[in-house]
């Protein structure tokens, strides 16, 4: 069964999923980011320019299938098509369609009400459904 994990408080989810895809590459995980394409858009810039030593191989799932296959992070805006299941990253509102299918799944939670609020919501859903719940609270300290 997928292990779910909510990491609570992040200041700025574009920022901390750097920090947190840098770690994930480091350690030889492949992973898949999801969420509404305006947000893939800028976290797609913000993998090119946020250290400029240590670059983090990633690309749109809708590259050729050579660099797909080649490169550790994915940027999905869907889930059909993944080439692995390892872990996945959600920057949206919204429980992904086929979240399940991945060994690790991680829900990035802001300090806006509004997105504390899809959280909540997104959270329900999965403990209703039977997944082990893993909470990270970042204002105490846990941070990528």
């Amino acid at each position: 069964m997928t292990e779910v994990a909510f990491h609570f408080n992040v200041p700025d989810k574009l920022a901390y999923s750097c920090r947190l895809l840098r770690k994930a590459w480091g350690n030889g995980a492949r992973v898949v980011v999801t969420g509404e394409p305006d947000a893939l858009g800028r976290l797609d810039q913000m993998l090119w320019t946020f250290s400029p030593l240590e670059f983090v191989p990633h690309c749109q799932l809708d590259a050729s299938a050579a660099t797909v296959a080649a490169t550790p992070v994915l940027l999905a805006r869907s889930l059909e098509a993944c080439p692995h299941h390892d872990v996945l990253v959600n920057l949206g509102q919204q429980v992904p369609d086929g979240f399940e299918r991945f060994e690790r799944f991680i829900e990035l939670v802001t300090l806006a009400d509004e997105d504390r609020a899809a959280a909540r919501s997104r959270w329900k859903h999965y403990t209703d459904r039977g997944y082990a719940m893993r909470r990270h609270d970042l204002a105490q300290g846990g941070g990528a």
